[in-house]
């Protein structure tokens, strides 16, 4: 029973914090598969001690992930080190804060029905107009704008407005 207790609780932080610290861990890599390397190793490192070890999952992993990511960086990209920073890298509560709202935006995008989805990156990632979309994907403009206007509803226009002016 203790062990699929165990088990249950690596699942839930692992569903809950994957995410957000690997998106902590680019912030401070610039790599991807790099960032998510490190988060898998930090897992794989809190599985490793066993139950009970660490009394603090989410700081554990957040201390495990910078670490990590700050060897990473000065054996391979020494010139994303801040040499403002007392440590040689980056604001880490700025980056901390902003990995779980850039999260959110994520599993919100994840959310929404693939079309809506496509038209949204189209818009904010891509920069393409209405007019622009509409052509590549052969609907009309309406649609395009209906589409974006649920889109944005759907992602809470105030609540993530300053993640998707930063991540788009």
């Amino acid at each position: 029973m203790g062990a699929s207790r165990d088990n249950k609780s690596f699942d839930d932080n692992f569903r809950r914090l994957f995410r957000p610290l690997c998106i902590y861990a680019l912030h401070y890599v610039g790599d991807l598969d790099a960032a998510e390397d490190i988060v898998q190793e930090c897992f794989i490192s809190l599985l490793a001690k066993g139950p009970g070890e660490v009394a603090d999952i989410p700081s554990y992993l957040r201390a495990a992930v910078r670490n990590r990511a700050t060897d990473h960086l000065r054996r391979v990209r020494p010139d994303r080190l801040d040499p403002e920073s007392a440590d040689g890298i980056i604001s880490d509560d700025e980056a901390m804060s902003d990995s779980y709202g850039e999260a959110a935006i994520w599993e919100a995008l994840e959310r929404l029905p693939e079309k809506r989805r496509q038209i949204f990156i189209m818009s904010r990632r891509d920069g393409m107009s209405h007019e622009e979309i509409a052509s590549e994907l052969g609907i009309s403009v309406r649609t395009v704008k209906n589409q974006m206007s649920l889109a944005l509803s759907a992602l809470g226009r105030k609540k993530f407005s300053k993640f998707v002016s930063i991540f788009f």
